[in-house]
């Protein structure tokens, strides 16, 4: 089960408010050692959760890393003490839209616009909370990754190590439309009422489906769909093909995806996290100079893309690459050669698997150094 802890103090965010109280949703595997100097945090994307290596409490699919976390895996938990918190603004424990705010009276629509530092000054929280002054290693793909980025700019004396993982430094136009489209359709669901469903006892089932659909399209690449379903049709006679049903296996897989996506997530959640990633914009306060938000760092960056990913591709991971190597940071990076699209980082991907290992190996020898 997921633990949570409640921070009586509130937490001041970026848009001017304070949340009056906290609570941090989170999981641990692995023993924190004697001197805690071997703790790795492991931040989740926009759909993700707490539940990393374990199955999930509501749907009891397998955790959504735990092809990597574990017992001899690329992050071993018998070597590290291994944390992923629910993010704030999410819907698995954390504060968020669906949390009751003091008066008794939920958040809904109400819940203040947050950031993605916002979400990283919680689970600061939660670290000193369990005792660590210093990460080994902040790692997080797509939402994930603009996490340990912006760990590695908030906190950099806190961070050792930070993988960034099929992100990037901003959130593109591009992204920024596909994420207006998700909003839109959920607005449009009647069930919705302006986000005062849950008062009604209503869930914007329709909306919220859409949005996961539209949003799915963009994680994986047109190769790996092609692969998958291709062209092949459900039904196996043109008399029996419907106008508005299920014609292809591809539309029998994004209906799918939608109505599992809606059992376990919230509508307004969702609206505000999208919005936390359309606001990240690592260089605004540095006059659009990326290289200046890494100066100084001591931190030890690899940072990681995929070849197939168009949501953020490549050249998105180079340019932080390249600005890190400009700050005269420690930095290695790599493009994984792959069809999968964004959602390699999730899938099995043995390449990347061993460069994520061999990286961690070789700053676990300096952090040893360091610390001896």
């Amino acid at each position: 089960m997921s633990e949570t802890v409640h921070f009586a103090d509130g937490l001041a965010l970026d848009c001017g408010q304070t949340l009056p109280d906290l609570d941090v949703a989170y999981r641990t595997y692995g023993r924190l050692s004697p001197a805690a100097d071997n703790a790795v945090l492991v931040c989740h994307a926009l759909t993700g959760d707490q539940y990393v290596a374990e199955p999930h409490a509501a749907t009891g699919r397998p955790g959504w890393w735990q092809a990597l976390v574990g017992p001899g895996k690329v992050i071993d938990t018998e070597r590290y003490f291994v944390i992923c918190a629910n993010v704030l603004g999410g819907c698995m424990g954390s504060t968020g839209p669906t949390s009751r705010r003091p008066d008794g009276r939920v958040w809904g629509m109400e819940f203040p616009p947050i950031t993605i530092r916002d979400m990283v000054r919680a689970q600061e929280k939660l670290v000193r909370h369990l005792g660590i002054e210093r990460l080994f290693a902040v790692i997080g793909g797509s939402m994930g990754g603009m996490q340990a980025l912006a760990w590695a700019t908030t906190f950099p004396e806190r961070v050792f190590a930070a993988v960034p993982i099929a992100t990037a430094s901003y959130h593109s136009a591009q992204n920024i439309a596909f994420h207006e489209v998700g909003r839109q359709a959920i607005f449009a669901d009647p069930d919705f009422m302006g986000g005062d469903y849950a008062a009604a006892g209503k869930v914007p089932e329709r909306g919220l489906a859409v949005a996961r659909m539209a949003a799915h399209i963009t994680y994986v690449s047109e190769q790996a769909l092609t692969r998958k379903f291709g062209r092949k049709l459900r039904a196996t006679d043109v008399r029996d093909i419907s106008l508005f049903g299920d014609t292809f296996e591809v539309e029998s897989y994004l209906r799918h995806q939608g109505s599992s996506f809606v059992r376990r997530f919230d509508a307004n959640a969702y609206l505000t996290i999208t919005r936390a990633m359309d606001l990240f914009d690592l260089a605004a306060e540095h006059d659009g100079d990326l290289t200046r938000a890494f100066a100084g760092s001591r931190t030890r960056f690899c940072v990681i893309s995929f070849s197939s990913d168009w949501l953020f591709p490549t050249g998105q991971s180079r340019a932080i690459a390249r600005a890190l190597n400009q700050a005269a940071a420690n930095v290695s990076f790599v493009e994984i050669s792959t069809d999968k699209g964004h959602d390699a980082f999730l899938l099995e991907e043995p390449d990347f698997h061993a460069a994520l290992r061999g990286f961690l190996a070789g700053c676990a020898a300096h952090w040893r150094r360091e610390t001896a």
